[in-house]
């Protein structure tokens, strides 16, 4: 699972690109309890969600015809103009160059070889995401992708990942982990092919986060009150534990997990 030292290739960060910010807030406010702390004039009004005084991750305003609502993952790099250049080698491409975010750390967007968007986090005052693995907050990431082979072996050059294949009754789920994770529950995400499930299907390859809950049926009447979508009820996954998916208001896609007991 995810580890909170970070290690190269881990997702360190995510962020929400959306038209409102304020009705966003409203929404994940009721929906997780977050809070959140607005950017300043410095950091273009990049704000922040936290939960009990530690951040959860990002938020910024992205106009609709900017692009679509959407969150983003970020993964460890030590490096992000070095990975920049592997990105190219592997197939990939650049949605927006490495660069410096103030003091905090160094930052870049691309796409994978199969077209998914995600980004690198180059850690210096800001270290990462202060909370994972709790109630509210980040504790898996998932790849969609109509490639899986493809993909699995880009991120291999990027990021050295490895990958488990575990078995389940609906069939074989790829388990990606970092490339000094020995053991499979070092594992923080999964990649699944992009035809397989239906109400992702229709986004295109792209990145989706989950973020732990205690009751999955909770949240999912909490998110349709607010004026989310579930777009697939809570399921129960054998010993993995009860997930959903969900859009925000604004179409951002989303997954909640209620972990099954160690």
């Amino acid at each position: 699972m995810l580890d909170p030292s970070f290690v190269t290739g881990a997702p360190n960060w995510i962020d929400l690109g959306t038209p409102d910010v304020d009705a966003a807030t409203t929404f994940y406010d009721g929906l997780f309890g977050w809070d959140l702390v607005p950017g300043g004039p410095e950091t273009g009004g990049y704000g922040m969600y936290q939960l009990r005084g530690k951040t959860v991750a990002g938020v910024m305003t992205v106009p609709e015809e900017q692009g679509k609502p959407a969150w983003s993952v970020y993964f460890q790099t030590p490096d992000a103009d070095a990975t920049a250049r592997t990105v190219a080698q592997a197939g990939g491409t650049a949605a927006f160059p490495p660069m410096d975010v103030l003091d905090y750390g160094r930052m870049g967007g691309f796409t994978d070889s199969t077209g998914a968007y995600f980004g690198v986090w180059q850690p210096r005052k800001n270290t990462g995401l202060g909370m994972i693995m709790e109630p509210g907050a980040l504790i898996w990431a998932e790849l969609y992708t109509p490639d899986v082979p493809a993909a699995a072996a880009f991120f291999n050059t990027v990021f050295g990942w490895q990958t488990d294949k575990m078995s389940y009754p609906s069939g074989t789920y790829t388990m990606i982990r970092p490339a000094d994770g020995k053991e499979p529950d070092s594992s923080f995400g999964g990649v699944v092919p992009l035809d397989s499930v239906p109400a992702q299907a229709g986004a295109g390859p792209h990145w989706l986060p989950y973020f732990a809950v205690e009751d999955a049926d909770a949240t999912v009447a909490a998110a349709e009150r607010l004026g989310g979508r579930v777009t697939m009820p809570a399921t129960d996954v054998p010993q993995v534990g009860r997930i959903a998916t969900f859009t925000d208001p604004a179409g951002a896609a989303f997954a909640v997990i209620k972990p099954a007991p160690m």
